[in-house]
């Protein structure tokens, strides 16, 4: 059974959300140094959902840098989530070593262009972005204008940077096979906790336009997806600190559940970032970081 490459896309971007388009300029053209981020720590509203009390920017750094692992979950189109997560890398080398940085945007058969662009980068201040965009072979379904500055800097940075997606290959493979998974918290089909919210969201995603088929076949990508994200955040330096999706990054539905099963203990710390009058419950994120609806 061969997968069409509309639904490859599809399973490959399921925490995609639609937003406005950004424009091409907003990373620099050249780039000697590592490069301040832009001071977001005055945009949007800070809410600690376990206490329900309003943060600082400071408060919420203190939060991270106590933590072994963190998931940041994003809405792949905002550009100040990038920004945000460009400026929580920096803030936080600043009060700790960083062990490891992870992106859901880098896949397996790109880990070997990332250790070689890190190396090329060291002989290479001048390099610009759209150098590094080639070193790694970066994918157009992730808006290089969008991700450039923040992947630079981790590039720069003097922690390893790892892949936390699957290839395409594999997806291909498990479109067809649709492997389910096993463990306590993540496959809790019977009452519907996970596995029928995760079918809920990609049937709205489509339009209620999805046969039972492929419905099977892209939760069984979603979750193995997370499967794989918990596996590399686990595996990694501490403290580690992965870039996701949001549904990726939700404790009820995603990576953390599947962290919980394979190691009995706590989930990473999560903070999503979220337009402001979006719903974000304790149940979902320990922190949410609200955006303004116009972009940034």
């Amino acid at each position: 059974m061969k997968l069409s490459l509309s639904l490859l896309v599809s399973a490959c971007l399921l925490a995609l959300s639609v937003g406005s388009s950004v424009a091409s300029d907003v990373v620099p053209a050249v780039v000697t140094a590592p490069v301040s981020a832009p001071d977001v720590s005055q945009l949007g509203e800070i809410i600690d959902l376990r206490s329900g009390q309003r943060m600082t920017a400071e408060q919420l750094l203190d939060h991270l840098a106590a933590a072994p692992r963190v998931i940041v979950g994003e809405q792949h189109d905002q550009l100040s989530h990038h920004r945000i997560e460009q400026w929580l890398l920096q803030q936080l080398q600043g009060r700790r070593p960083q062990g490891s940085v992870l992106l859901e945007m880098l896949n397996p058969d790109q880990q070997a262009k990332v250790e070689q662009a890190k190396s090329w980068l060291q002989g290479h201040p001048q390099a610009t972005p759209d150098q590094l965009a080639q070193q790694l072979a970066w994918q157009a379904s992730w808006k290089w204008d969008q991700y450039g500055a923040l992947v630079m800097e981790a590039m720069r940075a003097p922690y390893p940077v790892w892949s936390a997606n699957l290839d395409r290959s594999e997806i291909r493979q498990m479109f067809v096979d649709k492997p389910g998974v096993q463990g306590k918290f993540s496959n809790l089909a019977n009452d519907a906790q996970v596995q029928g919210k995760l079918k809920d969201i990609i049937r709205a995603m489509h339009d209620n336009q999805i046969d039972e088929p492929r419905l099977a076949a892209m939760l069984a990508i979603q979750q193995q997806r997370d499967r794989r994200m918990a596996e590399r955040l686990l595996a990694a330096p501490a403290p580690a600190l992965l870039v996701a999706g949001a549904y990726h990054a939700q404790q009820d539905l995603g990576v953390p559940l599947h962290v919980r099963d394979m190691t009995g203990g706590a989930a990473p710390l999560v903070l999503v970032l979220a337009r402001q009058g979006a719903t974000v419950s304790r149940a979902q994120a320990d922190l949410v970081w609200f955006t303004p609806t116009a972009d940034q």
